[in-house]
């Protein structure tokens, strides 16, 4: 199978963030146990979802880690001149959910396993398939945490997040939260017989604009947009009718940090605020929803000249988006992104990918496989 068919099976597979994957890990572990390559599935805590490994080559020998993910955003249909999980080919344009990002990567990738099986690698190259990116990279810290009885310590990832095929050093950290305020529902006629949970929450929502436009001062990294560390409220919810004192408010909100800050540091100012709402009376719940780290690769590491150099492409500095990579790097495996398509069509109605934009990744792929064959 060409990438273009393989990515037509993987745009079938409707993979939602936060919903079941058995069918796609189960057809790409078939696809792989036909070329030879043996794989491990490892089902994470949920039950209903697993992340997938595989290698080509010599296990015990450190080499390259081809990361993605499988899940992809949801998709409404009507916002679609097309079938969001049916692939539709107008010329080189292949458009459906997932296809950009970044199903069109793990397509590339599995094209070429025939090619690196027939190498007969000496250096490694490693299969990572993970799920529940798009929920903040959930699933792939399972996968990290099995990684050194998998394989020896490995020479760098390079997770396959659209970038045009150009290799990308740095991106920003994130740490997403809820809160939930409890408070006592009456009558409107009669507040002082209540506690307004909505009226609370906006002490906690200024602390949160307060916190947002203290970042605007710095510190400054000149390689990101905003070349700063940044923090929004959402979402918010509350209340059930104009006459009844709301008794539950909810407040979704995240933090995006520069290298070197820590994200879910950036949010305890106004984890501070919520909980010394509980001296008024009010129940206080703080929960993470989600949480990674800045990615930053030296320019001078090896990898980073390693993808330049098959890319044919000068790195680019940063990114102010979050991937994987981030927690690769945390876990001691240098991490860089170069992938095909480009995110601005990721998590739109009709996202599309080229054919032309597979056959260079492809290239890529096969490239480094030659470097792991001499």
């Amino acid at each position: 199978m060409n990438a273009t068919e393989i990515l037509e099976k993987l745009v079938s597979f409707p993979s939602v963030v936060g919903t079941p994957n058995a069918e796609i890990v189960a057809w790409i572990r078939a696809y792989l146990a036909a070329q030879g390559v043996a794989v491990t599935v490892l089902p994470g805590p949920e039950g209903d979802r697993s992340n997938l490994f595989a290698t080509i080559g010599p296990v015990d020998v450190p080499g390259y880690i081809l990361s993605g993910h499988m899940d992809v955003v949801p998709a409404e249909p009507s916002e679609w001149s097309c079938a969001p999980f049916q692939l539709k080919r107008d010329g080189e344009r292949l458009t459906g959910r997932g296809t950009t990002d970044m199903k069109g990567y793990l397509a590339t990738v599995l094209a070429a396993v025939p090619q690196l099986v027939a190498a007969r690698l000496q250096q490694p190259i490693h299969i990572a398939f993970s799920y529940d990116e798009e929920a903040g990279c959930r699933g792939v810290p399972h996968l990290l945490a099995r990684l050194p009885d998998l394989c020896a310590p490995p020479l760098g990832a390079i997770i396959g997040e659209p970038s045009n095929m150009r290799a990308v050093l740095a991106h920003k950290g994130k740490a997403a939260a809820r809160v939930s305020l409890r408070g006592r529902a009456g009558h409107s006629s009669r507040p002082d017989l209540g506690l307004n949970a909505i009226h609370a929450m906006a002490d906690v929502l200024n602390a949160a604009v307060e916190q947002a436009a203290a970042l605007v001062q710095g510190p400054f990294d000149a390689a990101f947009a905003p070349p700063y560390s940044s923090l929004q409220a959402g979402v918010i919810a509350g209340g059930k009718a104009l006459n009844i004192i709301p008794d539950l408010c909810t407040l979704e909100l995240e933090a995006r940090a520069i290298a070197g800050i820590d994200p879910a540091g950036l949010l305890a100012p106004v984890r501070a605020r919520a909980e010394a709402l509980q001296a008024q009376g009010f129940q206080v719940e703080w929960t993470v929803t989600s949480a990674y780290p800045a990615l930053a690769l030296a320019p001078d590491r090896p990898l980073a000249g390693l993808v330049a150099a098959l890319s044919g492409q000068t790195p680019l500095g940063a990114v102010s988006y979050g991937t994987e990579a981030g927690l690769y790097q945390a876990a001691g495996v240098d991490a860089v992104i170069c992938g095909p398509g480009d995110i601005g069509r990721a998590h739109k109605p009709d996202e599309f990918i080229l054919e032309s934009e597979l056959a260079a990744c492809q290239r890529f792929i096969e490239a480094l496989g030659a470097r792991c064959a001499a």
